[in-house]
């Protein structure tokens, strides 16, 4: 069980000594103050909503620690730090508040417990934030059989862990009951199928926030209102919050708040597929083979050296090393040609330097499509786009395509083999100018290999659409496309200049430019 010192004793944290330790009245004391600014915030009136902070002590692991919750049913905005439930951290009420005379309500610890618990316990956080906030309750009604809150290019999705200006924030939805403890499975479900959310959304009725601290489920609490508050006023002025550049909502079907789904109409005037989303390749989709293998690759082997020694010390330096020390040794016990051991940090970043360059040159000559070695080459591009010695290049019928598309309401995403860093930046820094403003995301390999199914079920799962079939995608790679397709996705091949052959009879369509679509 773990233990604290306290006077130069060792005690258990479920001693009634440690639960009136400083630790925990100093957490009793934070949860009442909290409650009443998000009073003031409407997060908590009519006694609605609810939070919980873990007790933190640096001598306790954080699934150890002790669990500080405000009661359920009382006036948020006047309790005091003695009205708070202390539970363990499995979810056992150790301290029940005393009760307080007529009118006050018996003391009953908060109806969210077993919800706050999932949260604790799928995702280590250290504080959760129910809120009854009236824009999460909104957000939720404008579309009433939408599944997600999707939003991008938004300043303050940054506030959002694990998400930057450029990204789309998605938001499960799970629908409301009667009682809030009949929530606890649908919300344990989203938890897992959205691996990277740190809220979900109940319809009509609030939010589920939390972080890896207080603070941090408080930043994220307070960026997720201002943009549910943002989407509801850009729907009032008729714009569509989950595009680019949150241009005009249109109309499809008689529903006003979703992007079009946009489907293409033969020469029998009979509707084809139906597409909300198109996925692009890069490397002989968008993009000519030989820009990546005479350009970006050469820029990236001549200057790792060069980068390194200028940014050895950086945090994302040093990130960078780590992946690729690891993929190194996973090399040599394969047996990977090309291979070299990398010394430790104890020989000198010179020695380090030599071993890493000598690794990277190799899987440059591989064109080895591996995480390690994108993430790397994307953050020596950044320094050359940035510095005018790069300048992406697409084909000349690429921004006329994104522009129509983006018009017509049809998310576009970004899948290649290369970083999202290095994605961003061929389209941020074209022969076109920026061509970001009509895309919606980028997928890497961090979402799997792009010649395996389950990448492209990942994707499907993650662009909101009901049905993969409502997905194109387009790439040069014959066993990209036959992955494609497995997870039901519509598919077309891209014939460019450069491009390797195809098989025979390889049963897919093909288009030589984009206005072919």
């Amino acid at each position: 069980m773990a233990a604290t010192a306290l006077n130069g004793l060792k005690m258990a944290t479920t001693s009634q000594a440690y639960m009136e330790s400083k630790p925990v009245n100093d957490t009793r004391r934070l949860l009442a103050d909290l409650c009443r600014q998000f009073y003031s915030l409407g997060w908590v009136s009519g006694t609605g909503g609810s939070i919980t902070i873990k007790v933190h002590d640096d001598s306790i692991p954080k699934p150890e620690q002790l669990i500080v919750m405000s009661p359920s049913g009382v006036q948020k905005e006047r309790m005091v730090p003695e009205d708070m439930y202390v539970l363990s951290p499995s979810g056992c009420i150790l301290s029940t508040p005393s009760p307080k005379p007529y009118p006050n309500k018996p003391p009953k610890c908060s109806d969210c417990a077993s919800l706050f618990m999932k949260a604790y316990l799928m995702r280590n956080a250290g504080a959760v934030i129910h809120s009854h906030g009236m824009e999460s309750c909104i957000v939720t009604m404008i579309d009433p059989l939408s599944k997600e809150f999707r939003i991008t290019h938004m300043e303050m999705i940054k506030g959002i862990q694990g998400h930057g200006y450029y990204d789309e924030l998605v938001v499960p939805i799970i629908e409301n009951t009667a009682h809030e403890r009949e929530l606890t499975d649908a919300l344990a479900e989203a938890i897992e199928a959205y691996p990277k959310t740190t809220a979900v959304l109940v319809r009509n009725h609030g939010i589920y926030i939390w972080g890896d601290s207080w603070i941090n489920a408080k930043t994220q609490a307070e960026c997720y209102h201002y943009l549910f508050d943002a989407a509801i006023k850009l729907y009032q002025l008729g714009f569509d919050w989950s595009t680019p550049d949150h241009g005009p909502i249109r109309k499809y079907g008689g529903r006003t708040n979703m992007p079009v789904k946009a489907g293409s109409i033969n020469s029998n005037h009979e509707t084809g597929p139906l597409r909300r989303c198109i996925v692009l390749d890069i490397e002989g989709t968008t993009t000519p083979i030989s820009f990546v293998t005479d350009v970006l690759f050469p820029f990236a082997r001549d200057n790792v050296r060069r980068h390194l020694a200028a940014t050895y010390e950086t945090d994302e330096t040093q990130d960078d090393i780590k992946l690729l020390r690891a993929q190194v040794q996973n090399d040599l016990e394969q047996g990977v040609v090309g291979a070299v051991p990398i010394p430790s940090d104890d020989a000198g970043k010179e020695e380090v330097i030599a071993a890493l360059v000598a690794n990277v040159e190799a899987m440059i000559k591989a064109d080895r499509k591996i995480t390690s070695l994108k993430q790397l080459q994307g953050h020596i591009w950044r320094t050359g786009f940035e510095n005018n010695e790069l300048k992406g290049v697409v084909f000349e019928d690429v921004p006329e395509a994104l522009e129509k598309w983006h018009a017509s309401g049809i998310k576009v995403y970004i899948y290649s083999s290369g970083s999202r860093l290095a994605q961003r930046l061929l389209f941020g820094y074209t022969n076109y100018g920026d061509l970001r403003k009509y895309l919606c995301g980028f997928f890497d390999t961090t979402v799997g290999n792009k010649r395996e199914t389950k990448s492209y079920v990942e994707i499907s799962e993650s662009v909101g659409v009901d049905r993969p079939s409502e997905i194109l995608f387009v790439t040069d790679i014959y066993q990209e496309a036959v992955a494609a397709k497995a997870a039901g996705l519509e598919v077309i091949i891209s014939i460019r200049p450069g491009n390797g052959p195809l098989p025979d009879n390889h049963g897919f369509k093909t288009i030589t430019c984009f206005s072919e679509i």
